[in-house]
């Protein structure tokens, strides 16, 4: 589905000489359809500039990126991002925010779609709620709602759970799991944290940086965010250890 090929990125510095600060060189990555991807690495390596470029909102210097087939040259609703703050709209009740972008098409809106994916998310009987009466956790599924109701072939997630706390955090990757398995619309999952990575990803691609580059890549399909202890979990303890193996030390 997804296609990275020989990405070259750089920025600008900030001093006078204009000196540029390779963040990619010649960097690839595929994702399949259907797939549920984590991108995990230190501040720095790059994580949140991919997805940028995949979501089209901004250009590698050089390569390509390709999705299903066509070059990606901006940003388009096959492919949708979900950020770390919902980003709500505070004078429109929960189901007119899920239906926001339908409306952006220019289209009458079809509500049936709007109200199935509430049920979904198990929001249904906060449709006419404002966001602030809503949870953070709630407030994400809202998010994620008005995401979904696009019916994108892909979701492009950047550290959508880093604002929640312990306990939120941990039934939002539950939650987002068992969706995955429901939809199984592809998903590209950006973090910083292990633990995270590990739990809710078929695959984990952990990065470098100076420049961002792929350590190493592990099969995580043996573990999910419902087991009642991690630490008692082997698989979960051996992919942990092969990461701060990767990484030199738990980012």
């Amino acid at each position: 589905m997804l296609h990275v090929d020989r990405v070259f990125k750089t920025f600008d510095g900030d001093d006078s000489r204009r000196v540029t600060h390779p963040v990619f060189e010649g960097f690839s990555l595929d994702v399949a359809d259907g797939e549920f991807v984590a991108v995990l690495g230190p501040s720095g390596c790059g994580k949140t500039t991919l997805l940028r470029m995949i979501a089209g909102f901004e250009s590698p210097d050089s390569g390509r990126i390709v999705f299903e087939g066509v070059d990606v040259v901006g940003p388009a609703s096959d492919r949708v991002v979900v950020f770390q703050q919902p980003g709500l709209f505070p004078w429109l009740d929960v189901r007119r925010n899920v239906a926001f972008g339908l409306q952006l098409r220019g289209r009458r809106i079809d509500w049936t779609p709007v109200d199935e994916i509430l049920a979904t998310v198990g929001l249904a009987e906060f449709a006419r709620h404002a966001p602030y009466e809503l949870s953070g956790g709630m407030q994400q599924r809202v998010a994620l709602a008005r995401s979904l109701v696009m019916r994108p072939k892909m979701l492009l997630m950047d550290e959508p759970f880093a604002a929640l706390d312990a306990h939120l955090r941990h039934a939002m990757q539950v939650f987002l799991r068992d969706l995955w398995l429901d939809v199984r619309t592809t998903i590209l999952f950006i973090t910083h944290d292990v633990e995270e990575a590990i739990v809710l990803a078929e695959r984990v691609v952990v990065l470098g940086s100076n420049p961002g580059r792929i350590l190493g890549e592990l099969d995580a399909r043996d573990v999910h965010p419902g087991s009642v202890d991690l630490l008692d979990n082997a698989d979960y303890r051996r992919l942990r250890h092969r990461v701060v193996e990767l990484l030199g030390e738990v980012p």
